[in-house]
């Protein structure tokens, strides 16, 4: 009884680079600076695709949602980054870090399953085209978005309870700048090796299961893509497939980088910049890929200011 409720602290207190204290600064603003470009450009997507009826197809909803996700992803960890470095004392609550540790893994987990079913969109578009009305609509493709959001909140919920029941013997010191399962399970006093296989096992589920199933779709596109006769045909279907593969390359890399490496004296700060990168820096990047590389986000955006524009004038 006295090791269980030793394990649950009032607060933890993050570390970060605290010792480094030279970085604080320019963390701040880049953490900041990326921020604001995720909430804007996320925003972005969403409002365009909801608004321009063009853009109401399988693809742009699973692009919303994939929007949504980086959004609540961000917002999960960045403003107690930033109060964080601000502050001298670095804490959050211990039902701060619960919620942290929940939201940021459950989202991290459906975005995996998400960026395998926009595949899969994909491959049946240009692989099935006379048939993607019949295989993607509607009521199967709110399906299989919904299935993305509970399988991860599900693992969420196993994984978090899992971690937060080991004990930690009054440890309460995280080096790391977020409440993330392998810098928790750091903490405990008891031998981890079990719940770390349990950990390595679901990884594979979820990240290498999708990016199997992702390698394969695109395997099949390139070779549906080379038998379109059409430039203009090929260009289009590389360049809206070209934004997805450029998204799954950049957060599948560092997340099976950081979660199926084994542990080494270099893994503390190597977690904390993969985490960094997937946490922050992809989701930033995803709303410049999807529009700087695809003509309808675009085109929808100018017809979405241009309406903004044109009820201003008729205001005054």
């Amino acid at each position: 009884m006295n090791l269980a409720n030793e394990s649950i602290p009032g607060e933890f207190i993050l570390l970060g680079f605290s010792d480094r204290p030279w970085l604080e600064l320019p963390l701040f603003v880049v953490f900041l600076v990326s921020y604001i470009l995720t909430i804007f450009g996320n925003m972005m997507i969403i409002l365009v695709s909801r608004l321009d009826a063009k853009l109401h197809t399988p693809m742009y909803f699973f692009l919303t949602n994939l929007s949504l996700l980086d959004l609540c992803y961000t917002t999960s960890t960045v403003p107690q980054m930033l109060i964080n470095i601000c502050s001298a004392q670095k804490v959050i609550s211990y039902g701060g870090c619960v919620a942290q540790l929940f939201i940021f893994l459950a989202l991290g987990c459906t975005e995996c399953l998400l960026l395998g079913v926009m595949s899969f969109d994909r491959f049946v578009a240009i692989c099935r085209p006379l048939h993607y009305s019949v295989i993607m609509h509607q009521r199967r493709c709110l399906h299989l978005a919904a299935a993305c959001w509970i399988s991860g909140f599900t693992n969420s919920v196993l994984q978090s309870t899992w971690t937060l029941q080991m004990p930690r013997c009054g440890h309460n010191k995280v080096d790391h700048f977020l409440c993330e399962i392998p810098a928790l399970l750091r903490l405990s006093c008891v031998d981890t090796t079990a719940i770390e296989a349990e950990q390595f096992f679901i990884s594979i589920v979820f990240l290498l299961i999708p990016v199997t199933l992702i390698l394969i779709s695109y395997t099949f596109i390139v070779q549906a893509v080379l038998r379109i006769r059409s430039a203009e045909g090929r260009r289009k279907a590389f360049g809206t497939c070209g934004s997805h593969l450029i998204v799954v390359v950049l957060f599948y890399g560092t997340a099976i980088y950081m979660y199926l490496q084994p542990p080494s004296p270099s893994s503390k700060d190597r977690g904390k910049m993969l985490s960094l990168f997937y946490g922050i820096i992809t989701p930033m990047l995803n709303p410049l890929i999807y529009t700087l590389r695809n003509k309808e986000v675009k085109c929808a955006f100018m017809r979405l200011m241009a309406r903004v524009c044109l009820v201003t004038n008729k205001e005054y």
